[in-house]
Parts: C-alpha cells; sequence; structure tokens
C-alpha cells in the first residue's frame, strides 16, 4: 500500500497548531483543549444568559454576578473530566480544590474577567495559567507551563502560549478556533496607555506623574475597565501599556498576581514586551498567598522601564 501524508489544512485548528506548530505534550494539548471547550460555552452563556447578581461575593469580597458563578462552575466542569488536573484555583474561590491524584498540572484562572461590564455589552474575558506539578503556592509565574487568555466581545478571540511564542485563534461559525495569527510580537515603544486604579492618582504622586507625562506626549488613551480586554489590545495593536499600581486604599493595586498578572506576564514576555511590579519581574515573584495583589505595569519594553524609573 501506498503511503501518504496529510496536506496542511487550508485553515489551521488550535488542535493542530498544539500538535505540529508549538509540538506541546499530548496532556498539555488536551487540557488546552479542553479548556478552550470551556471557552466557547462561556462565550454562548454570556450570549445568552442573565447578568443579574448572584446574591454572593467572592473571595475578595466583590459582589458576584450569576455570570461569574455560572464561568466558574463551567471551568470546573472541564477540568474535572479533563482528568489532567491535580487542583485548581480560582479568582472566585478561597481556597485550592483538589480534583485528580497524580494528575499532571495545576491550573489558576480568572473565569470571567470585568464581568461588571456586560450589562453596558463591553469586551470582557476568561484568564488561564498552567503550571505542571501538583502545587500553586510557592512557585513563580516563569515556572508556568503555559498561559492563554479569552476575549469575548464581537469575535470571541483566544490568545496562547506553550513557551514557543504567542498565537491568536478565533471561534468560527462551527464552533472552532482556527489560526488568526502567529507569533505575536510587542514593539519596544508605546502610543497607546491603559491607566488602572487611576484613584491611586490623589495620594501617589508618582503616579500622577506618569499618566500627566502620558497626557502630555499625546499619547492615545485604551482602557475599557476589563484587563483581558485592554492588554489584547496591546498584543492586537502590537505595542502599549497598561499600568495598575497602589494607592493608600489598595498599596499593592488591586489585580492579583495568580489569576491575572502572573499568565499575562508570561504571555507578554513571550511576545517580546516586559512585565514588572515596578521593582522586578512579575515572572520572578513567588506565590505566597492564593490572592495576593502586585502593581503591574506591562507592554512595550521601553515604556514599562520608563514607567519603573519614574514610580522609583
Amino acid at each position: 500500500m501506498e503511503s501518504s501524508c496529510c496536506a496542511v489544512p487550508e485553515r489551521i485548528s488550535l488542535n493542530y497548531h498544539l500538535f505540529h506548530r508549538a509540538k506541546a505534550p499530548n496532556d498539555l494539548r488536551h487540557l488546552i483543549l479542553d479548556i478552550s471547550r470551556a471557552a466557547k460555552y462561556i462565550s454562548y452563556e454570556i450570549q445568552t444568559s442573565e447578568s443579574g447578581l448572584a446574591g454572593g461575593t467572592n473571595s475578595s469580597g466583590e459582589k458576584q454576578l450569576k455570570l461569574d458563578v455560572l464561568s466558574d462552575d463551567i471551568f470546573r466542569q472541564h477540568l474535572c473530566e479533563s482528568e489532567l488536573v491535580s487542583c485548581y484555583s480560582s479568582e472566585e474561590q478561597e481556597e485550592i480544590i483538589e480534583l485528580a491524584d497524580n494528575a499532571p498540572y495545576s491550573v489558576v484562572f480568572d473565569p470571567l474577567d470585568g464581568s461588571s461590564l456586560v450589562d453596558v455589552n463591553f469586551a470582557i474575558g476568561s484568564i488561564v495559567g498552567i503550571y505542571a506539578g501538583d502545587s500553586i503556592i510557592g512557585r513563580k509565574p516563569s515556572e508556568q507551563s503555559a498561559a492563554l487568555y479569552v476575549v469575548y466581545g464581537p469575535r470571541t478571540i483566544l490568545v496562547y502560549s506553550t513557551g514557543k511564542g504567542v498565537h491568536e485563534f478565533i471561534l468560527n461559525d462551527v464552533g472552532e478556533f482556527v489560526l488568526l495569527r502567529e507569533f505575536i510580537g510587542i514593539g519596544d515603544d508605546a502610543k497607546n496607555y491603559s491607566p488602572g486604579n487611576l484613584p491611586a492618582l490623589s495620594d501617589n504622586e508618582k503616579y500622577k506623574a506618569v499618566v500627566q507625562g502620558w497626557l502630555d506626549r499625546e499619547l492615545k488613551l485604551r482602557y475599557s475597565g476589563c484587563m483581558a480586554s485592554d492588554i489584547h489590545h496591546i498584543f492586537a495593536k502590537g505595542q502599549g501599556v497598561f499600568t495598575n499600581v497602589g494607592g493608600s486604599k489598595y498599596p499593592e493595586g488591586k489585580l492579583r498576581l495568580v489569576f491575572e498578572c502572573g499568565p499575562f506576564a508570561y504571555l507578554m514576555e513571550q511576545a517580546g514586551g516586559k512585565a514588572s511590579d515596578g521593582t522586578q519581574s512579575i515572572l520572578d515573584k513567588e506565590i505566597t498567598d492564593l490572592h495576593q495583589r502586585t502593581p503591574i505595569i506591562i507592554g512595550s519594553k521601553n515604556e514599562v522601564e520608563s514607567v519603573c524609573a519614574a514610580l522609583s
């Protein structure tokens, strides 16, 4: 019988890309595919479900929307079914959740970043980090085996890295993520800025001077209130800077190292950008508490370094 080989498909699927381009280990490939399936269900629920309050609060004391709870449940279900996850930690849960004994990975995630923007129909997202092994505490974001995020907007976009570049996929009409762009790169200089935690300007004079400097230089303001959407803008445009630094109310800023800053730092540095807390790389920060906060300056390398110098 004659040998044959499959042609490269016209539309590269996420599965094909993980297998042939990223050459991800099979367990990691299957886990990312399971997470992508969870994202499809979340995308559908955003379009069809109510977005009112669920009546509870999350681990940070924030009021939970029904979509927060539903998205958290969808992630849990898909991680359980994968049987590849030893434990997971969610921004919506207080403690680490143990799943399968001897499973190869631990997963951290914010199931629905920016959920308070659903009512005004802004883009929101999911953020995920994957670690080899059965622990999260004591690790550093640099130890992630993969990170990804999904943006639910006019189009549903998934961006991932397993340490071999950053790649973007779009959810098509038949429910498959297909390749949009490979090897996304971030330029060294920023033209856009996204300033988070602006109330800190009232008592952080250095941060106030940074923002005034952006205004004086006439950089373009691009800020929605959803970290996933605002960071995606940097990846989409190939440049920009996002900040969330501390003031008296939130001395360490408002964002979490484990669920938000760690995964985005991994992705940004894979694309040639930089992520810092003002004094050290976000990737080098040790996780000492699941819900620890951290300042973050992330995006184009030169602008990140300039902001860190101004804040020091």
